[in-house]
């Protein structure tokens, strides 16, 4: 069931991996509308990391991503949760970026405010940790295939 307008945030959990010929492969979970079933998504992007930002523009394009499909799906109002807790900071501090993170993090605002109302958390709790490990698996298996 889709959502145009709502006023608890739908929280969605997102885990996410890149492999090394940057495919990447971030996955969302949401309560279904019944409370009991789990929406799932799959959503892949592309990105060239660069290894002096230790994975933090993988992070942003794959909420940037996880966030597009939301607005597809039309869900207005979300909380992202994420292990990433430099992206949370970022996000929420509004500190000082490296150079290469600016376009990135622009890109990121962008696709969070084509949502009706949108946070970004940080979460350690085991749903984050199994979609990031299943992201993982996948970017591996990608490669090795």
């Amino acid at each position: 069931m889709s959502r145009t307008r709502v006023d608890e945030p739908v929280v969605v959990t997102v885990g996410f991996a890149v492999g090394a010929g940057g495919e990447g492969i971030a996955y969302a979970a949401w309560p279904g509308a019944d409370g009991a079933a789990t929406n799932l998504v799959r959503v892949g992007f592309r990105i060239r990391p660069l290894p002096a930002l230790r994975g933090r523009d993988v992070a942003y394009r794959a909420l940037g991503a996880v966030a597009a499909e939301l607005v597809r799906r039309k869900i207005g109002v979300a909380e992202l949760r994420t292990e990433d807790a430099e992206l949370c900071a970022d996000l929420v501090a509004r500190r000082a970026l490296p150079g290469a993170l600016i376009v990135p993090y622009v890109t990121l605002r962008c696709a969070l405010n084509r949502l009706e109302r949108a946070t970004v958390a940080f979460s350690d709790e085991r749903t984050v940790r199994d979609l990031t490990a299943r992201a993982r698996a996948e970017a591996c298996l990608t490669v090795a295939a």
